[in-house]
Order: structure tokens, then sequence, then C-alpha cells
């Protein structure tokens, strides 16, 4: 249970006592921890639903960009907290001027891309509700673990604010008929409909979702962090593109794998029945 063994796989207790040692200021607002090559992201404002400020956004942004170059996954999770993240903050937006609307929205769009662009997995963990910019973030990342308690939404229909930047990310998680249901009428879907839909990778029972998580994180770091970061390119790069263009692209991308060291030392560990020593990866 290395991932998680820092916060004591999320105990209420272990949490509360985290989080009045870190009360105050910015950095509070995300709890970043490193243990076995996965930087955890723990967004960390439960009193304020864990709402999506500039603040919290920025946090989180460098929760990500501070990674030391021994990362091989990210984690993001709230623990077992009743919301995930409730999104922005529409009354701080409100009251601000669109140059400050526009920082808001851009930095946490930046982010979902950061996401995605970035060589290493994103693996959300899921207890509880994950609305608008909350169910953006969620739906930007790689893999998703939601426990049976889990909700999705994106609500903004409702006050009169279309969840614009969210769909960006939903409609690529989702069908579109889904995702425009969700859209259009506000409507939060339950872990088993989003599982069905493809929001969710795996759904668990609550009280199983540190389990999950732990041995679905182990599972991804115990392959070769360069084969990773290449198929996770490939596998987005070609997305966008035509069948013809993505099998050609499959092609050249499985020709460059097998050339490198570590599909070299699999197949060979494979044929020699033992475990592959994997090269050790670089940089960011």
């Amino acid at each position: 249970m290395a991932a998680l063994s820092h916060v004591g796989k999320w105990s209420q207790k272990g949490l509360v006592l985290m989080r009045r040692m870190l009360s105050s200021g910015k950095a509070s607002l995300v709890v970043v921890t490193d243990s076995g090559g996965v930087r955890t992201l723990l967004l960390n404002n439960p009193k304020r639903r864990n709402v999506l400020s500039l603040e919290m956004l920025e946090a989180l942004r460098d929760g990500v960009t501070s990674a030391p170059a021994e990362t091989r996954l990210f984690l993001l999770t709230a623990g077992k907290e009743k919301v995930f993240s409730a999104g922005h903050d529409l009354v701080d937006l409100k009251n601000n001027p669109t140059e400050y609307q526009r920082r808001v929205f851009g930095t946490a769009s930046a982010i979902c891309l950061m996401m995605q662009r970035s060589p290493r997995p994103f693996v959300a963990s899921v207890y509880g509700l994950a609305a608008a910019a909350g169910c953006q973030l969620v739906a930007s990342c790689d893999v998703v673990i939601a426990a049976d308690t889990a909700k999705f939404s994106t609500p903004g229909i409702k006050v009169g604010l279309f969840c614009s930047t969210p769909g960006v990310a939903l409609t690529r998680a989702v069908p579109s008929k889904v995702a425009m249901e969700m859209l259009f009428t506000g409507r939060a879907i339950s872990a088993q409909e989003a599982l069905r839909s493809g929001l969710v990778s795996l759904m668990v029972p609550s009280d199983k979702l540190e389990d999950e998580t732990e041995h679905v994180v182990q599972s991804i770091i115990s392959n070769s962090a360069a084969v990773l970061a290449l198929g996770k390119q490939y596998i987005y790069s070609q997305m966008g593109t035509t069948p013809s263009a993505a099998f050609k692209q499959g092609t050249d991308t499985m020709v460059c794998n097998l050339a490198h060291p570590d599909a070299q030392e699999g197949i060979a560990a494979f044929k020699e029945k033992r475990a592959p020593k994997w090269t050790t990866p670089k940089g960011k």
C-alpha cells in the first residue's frame, strides 16, 4: 500500500489531522505527497466543497509541474469527502472582471490539457460528487476509479451558465447523447451510469475504493514508464485521425516500440519466464 500509506489509507482521522496541520495558505488547498513513484494530489478544501478557485487551481497546477523526475503516476483524489469538487466558485467569478474570469477558466483548461499531454498516467479516485469543472477534471484523467457513492454532473444550466469548458472534456469521454443530456438538464448521473457511459473505468463499493485504487495504481506503475509514455502519446494523438491514418501511425509506433530497450527486455523476460527489469524513467 505504498502509494496511499502517507494518508493512512485515507482514514477520516488521518485526513482530519492532516488538514488541521495544513489549515492555511495556498499550499494547503492541495496536499501533495510523493511515495513509491506516485504523486498524490489531495483536494483539500472540504468546507467549501473543494471549490476550484483560482488559488486551488494554481496549487493543483503547481503540484503537477513541480513533480520530481522519478514520478511515475499522478493520483487525484479528495479522499472520502461527499464532494470531490463542486467546480468553479460562481459568486467569485460573477464579482470579478472579465480578465479574472478568463484566467480562472484558462487555468482549469490548461491543467486538463497538461494531464493529457503528460507522459505520465493520471488516475482519479472519486468517492463523492464531481460537478461542473470538478467533472471536467475527472473526465480529463486517463483512468477513473469511482466508489458506488460517486456522482457526476454539469449543472451550470440550472443557474443560467452552460458548462462549456467542462463540456469539452465530457464530450470526449462519453457518447454525445449522454453528454448532451447531462449538459442540457444538469442532472447528476450515478457511478453506475458513469461506468456504462465510459466516464468511469471501474466502479467499486465505497469501502473498497482505497484498495482498488491502490491495486490499479500499482498495476500501472509496475509496467515500463517509457512504454506507458509512448503508448499514451499515441492513443491521444490518433483519436482525431481517420482509421487509415491511425493504423499507419500505430504501425510506426509499434515498430519504434519494438526497438526500445524495454520491449527487448520484456520479450526476453517473457521467454525466460522471469520478471522484466525496466529502464529507469528519465525526465518529466
